[in-house]
């Protein structure tokens, strides 16, 4: 079991650079926007919500799944080696959940809120509706139980998740050297940027969350390179008021 002190401070050094990324996106921005009160304000409610929820539902039911998973786990699995594979299959967990999100009807309804987003930098890391982020917790626990994910093990992966997420979502020219050399093993803006591209095909690749090996894997990975001039949302959908996005799921089709 990795050392509980450095687990401890994981999540606020995660939180931290998120801070820095949104300060720093806005000094280098890879594509230059006007800045948008009334966008910062939809993505910040999103962020409040999920939080009261994260303390009331999901952090609860993420310690259940922990704390009650059956003792099978072997020796070997523990420890540092533990740990990373714990890391490696939760990881590859996110990669199945995220593309489950755009191929089932039932869940995109909720996930489609986060993509409507139409532009990109660090808050969009943090806009999910809260339904999504509750059935991303009732989908997860079942896994950390049968695996008898240790709850170290989650608040290390969900620490990563949170600064891989504000990373790769976030506007900023890291360089395309830097892009290049970086992408062949986690996911980066350039990326992630095309996952929010409002072409369908586009939308509809570029799954990974902290590995970029597993859209490769998967044969998901869309050969469009992002660009400046690229446009972001949901192919023939606008983006909506904070109050019609929350109730966006529930509308009636059509």
């Amino acid at each position: 079991m990795p050392d509980l002190e450095l687990v401890s401070l994981i999540k606020p050094a995660a939180f931290l650079l998120v801070v820095v990324l949104f300060l720093y996106e806005r000094r280098a921005p890879a594509a230059p926007r006007e800045p948008d009160v009334a966008r910062l304000g939809r993505n910040v409610g999103f962020l409040a919500c999920n939080v009261v929820l994260s303390l009331a539902v999901v952090v609860p039911l993420t310690q259940l799944g922990a704390g009650h998973g059956p003792g099978w786990r072997p020796a070997w699995w523990s420890g540092t080696p533990g740990l990373i594979l714990d890391l490696l299959v939760l990881d590859l967990w996110v990669y199945g959940w995220h593309r489950a999100n755009h191929r089932v009807a039932f869940l995109w309804r909720f996930h489609q809120v986060h993509h409507l987003d139409k532009a990109l930098d660090v808050t969009t890391a943090l806009r999910f509706h809260p339904g999504e982020v509750l059935l991303s917790a009732l989908a997860r626990a079942p896994v950390i139980l049968v695996l008898a994910i240790p709850l170290s093990s989650v608040v290390v992966f969900e620490a990563l998740v949170l600064a891989a997420s504000a990373f790769h979502h976030s506007n900023w020219n890291i360089g395309p050297g830097v892009e290049r050399v970086l992408s062949r093993f986690i996911v980066t803006p350039g990326i992630h940027w095309v996952h929010h591209h409002d072409r369908q095909a586009d939308t509809d690749s570029n799954y990974a969350t902290i590995l970029s090996v597993w859209d490769r894997l998967f044969a998901s990975r869309s050969p469009t390179e992002r660009s400046p001039e690229m446009t972001l949302g949901v192919e023939n959908a606008d983006e909506l008021p904070f109050v019609r996005l929350a109730a966006l799921p529930f509308d009636r089709p059509g």
